[in-house]
């Protein structure tokens, strides 16, 4: 660490704080100079500042980078791009999965709306009269997010799916194979894509993502050829990161990570992709592990997996988007009616044994599939606990009382006043252990992600991370060993920033940005989700608080202070550094 320090008077100081500056090197007790948006100085800073804080005992990071999430639509509605600006992110990197909205021609908003509710579960009504539609090519999409402003920077890249429905319109929505020229339109509007600014291009090949009415998103089953198409895209370009949802078990691992080094070598760029352990395919984390190690090894652009640090799965409730009645007849008569209401109507003993018998109906197999998983469940408490144990299930407890696990669920939601939560681990919780986790998170070749903030706004609540990060990992953990903190806060800064090109962030370093959070990590505390009504149109979303975010500050302005937004919104659109100026 050091100053280079010239001036004597900065916009603000932070005195003996705990510094780790996310290079992973050890933590050590000094100074942060701030002036004009940059940091300063690090070290021990002579002068003094416009405001002087005092950070004694308390962690000093860069902001964190999340480069997982889905606030293309949300950035365009409002200015908080909660819940990722609660937890300490200073950067989000917007329009994974292959879903968004640019470009998009007026005749298929309705369809790219469709297939926004079903991947992301994002309320139609919401999108409806949330998104202004004051685009229809990305570039122009841009030239909107231009002027918002938000506690956070946000960067965004191009969506597959819209790609596809532009060019083939509802040919690419019934995943048509596309013609030679469809290829070549496909190539052209990712190449404008990135030098207007997109940091790259993203798309899904898991059979998981579809439209509420069970269809596959656009993007699945496209063939090694159109993924071509884009990876040519950003080669025309000369920048932009290919960014992908693999197919999930669908294919050998050995043999993806082969595609995935294919791609790279047309687009002459990185690659990454989302990588979690698997109860259904118990291998394929590993198998991924090795594959990595082997194609990074021949010095071509690097392919990277994105992980999780705790289990990937939904929540569900009463008040949310699943729970193991919401497809039962007896529950939908009711299911319009407000929670007090319906938790009443829910008391009614004959009611009750109405919906215990009735089974669940839906055409989706993914939401069938999340309101089947009784036994399975995890009781969420105030105090989540992301690593339960084996007898903490939903199936342990309800055998434990002589009642099934559906009857242990409804009583637990009616005595709760509709307000209990339950956690399905789909995935990152193989063997009932975060072991296998801990090795995701510290191998060479991943990057932290898959905060999802912005999506799922009834199902997940995953946009809390770096807070489980720097509690349960380095503090809280009693089950295997634990992370170092200054590990922890490397993995939520400069790897994500690097991985998508952002050099300017993610590290205290004189002249980068004044991006910081102070952060009392004994204090640090994160509650339970819980559901708020206060998208467009009243629409639902879940909510996370947290407790211990002393200070955040973007761009040299302070955002948050004792967890609560100052109302500063210094956050501006990134557009990509590497083709700046090009267009």
């Amino acid at each position: 660490m050091g100053g280079g320090q010239v001036a004597t008077h900065f916009d603000l100081v932070i005195r003996r704080g705990l510094i780790a500056d996310g290079s992973g090197g050890p933590l050590v007790e000094g100074d942060v100079a701030v002036t004009g948006g940059q940091i300063a100085a690090v070290g021990r800073v002579e002068g003094t500042g416009r405001e002087e804080i005092d950070a004694d005992g308390r962690l000093v990071t860069p902001g964190f980078v999340d480069i997982h999430t889905h606030y293309d639509g949300q950035v365009t509605w409002e200015q908080r791009l909660a819940p990722s600006s609660n937890h300490g992110v200073t950067t989000a990197v917007m329009g994974n999965c292959g879903v968004g909205f640019a470009p998009c021609a007026p005749e298929h908003r309705e369809l790219l709306i469709k297939v926004l509710e079903g991947v992301e579960d994002i309320p139609e009504i919401v999108m409806a009269e949330g998104l202004p539609w004051t685009w229809e090519s990305y570039p122009d999409y841009l030239a909107t997010l231009a002027q918002r402003r938000a506690d956070l920077d946000f960067a965004s890249q191009l969506p597959h799916a819209a790609v596809r429905v532009h060019v083939m319109g509802q040919r690419g929505a019934d995943r048509e194979a596309p013609t030679a020229a469809d290829l070549d339109a496909m190539t052209a509007i990712v190449a404008e894509a990135v030098r207007a600014g997109a940091l790259g291009v993203t798309t899904s090949r898991s059979i998981g993502h579809r439209t509420p009415d069970g269809e596959l998103a656009p993007t699945v089953g496209a063939d090694e050829a159109e993924l071509h198409a884009l990876a040519r895209g950003l080669r025309r370009a000369g920048a932009g990161v290919l960014q992908l949802i693999g197919s999930q078990g669908a294919h050998d691992p050995i043999e993806e990570v082969a595609l995935f080094r294919r791609l790279t070598a047309t687009s002459g760029g990185p690659l990454s992709f989302s990588l979690m352990t698997s109860a259904h395919f118990p291998d394929h984390a590993r198998l991924y592990l090795d594959a990595l190690d082997a194609a990074n090894r021949d010095g071509e652009p690097p392919i990277r997996g994105q992980v999780f640090p705790r289990p990937v799965g939904v929540i569900l409730g009463l008040d949310l988007s699943f729970h193991p009645f919401v497809f039962t007849p007896g529950y939908q008569q009711i299911a319009h009616l407000p929670l007090a209401q319906r938790v009443e109507a829910l008391r009614d003993p004959d009611r009750r044994a109405r919906i215990l018998a009735e089974p669940s109906e839906h055409p989706n197999p993914i939401f069938r599939y999340f309101a089947s998983q009784d036994a399975e469940l995890y009781v969420l408490a105030e105090d989540p606990d992301y690593e339960p144990t084996a007898d903490a299930k939903v199936g342990a407890l309800a055998a434990a009382r002589g009642v099934s696990p559906r009857e242990l669920i409804y009583d637990l939601m009616v005595d709760s006043g509709g307000l209990a939560v339950f956690l399905l681990a789909a995935n990152n919780y193989q063997g009932g252990d975060l072991e296998p986790v801990r090795e995701l998170l510290q191998h060479p070749h991943t990057i932290v992600g898959l905060g999802d903030g912005g999506a799922h706004y009834g199902t997940i609540s995953d946009g809390s991370y770096p807070t489980t990060l720097l509690t349960h990992w380095t503090r809280d953990r009693t089950r295997g060993p634990k992370i170092t903190l200054a590990a922890a806060v490397r993995m939520l800064t400069r790897p994500g920033a690097e991985a998508v090109g952002l050099l300017d962030r993610g590290l205290l370093r004189p002249g980068l940005r004044a991006d910081l959070n102070i952060i009392d990590v004994d204090r640090l505390r994160l509650h339970r989700p819980a559901a708020v009504w206060d998208l467009p149109a009243g629409g639902r979303r879940l909510v996370q608080k947290t407790e211990g975010y002393a200070l955040t500050m973007v761009n040299g302005t302070i955002t948050y202070r004792e967890d609560e937004p100052t109302g500063a919104l210094p956050g501006r659109l990134v557009r990509n550094p590497a083709t700046r100026g090009r267009r």
